[in-house]
């Protein structure tokens, strides 16, 4: 397939592909002139590495689940530590959104004031890669009001 009929079917640009070429992610099956050919196999190596970038793979990561031929060859462990990571900034994202929502219909007159809000701060100050996922807690009427609470807890593995 001419490179211009790998960009139509697949969304990804000239440029890009030839990037991936010279990264060896993808390999054009002959070069006319100045226009590549492609096996119709690209396209699945095209949707792995979109798969794979979605997840947070870096290119190098992907490269090292791709043989020479293009065919998959995949770390099942690589995978299972990336949904891992994928989980616990599940788990941060939703306690971040939650304790946001808070701050918004927080009926404390001032948010300093409110001690979830004052935990939310905290947690957003320590260190993105270093802090455990926040937990928000239904309401907890011994602050003076309704209202989540933000706290700071370690996964199952201790982080």
């Amino acid at each position: 397939m001419d490179i211009s009929e790998i960009v139509r079917r697949s969304g990804v640009p000239a440029s890009t592909l030839r990037y991936y070429g010279e990264k060896g992610l993808i390999t054009p099956v002959s070069e006319q002139g100045a226009r590549r050919r492609y096996a119709p196999e690209v396209l699945d190596q095209l949707a792995l590495i979109a798969l794979g970038q979605s997840a947070g793979f870096a290119l190098d990561e992907i490269q090292t689940m791709l043989l020479p031929n293009g065919e998959p060859s995949i770390d099942r462990q690589l995978l299972s530590s990336k949904a891992d990571d994928i989980d616990r900034t599940i788990l941060r994202l939703r306690a971040i959104s939650r304790g946001l929502r808070h701050a918004a219909a927080c009926p404390s007159p001032k948010h300093a004031e409110c001690p979830s809000f004052q935990k939310l701060l905290k947690s957003a100050t320590r260190g993105k890669k270093d802090a455990p996922p926040m937990r928000i807690s239904p309401l907890r009427p011994e602050f003076g009001h309704a209202g989540p609470t933000v706290t700071a807890t370690r996964d199952r593995f201790g982080r």
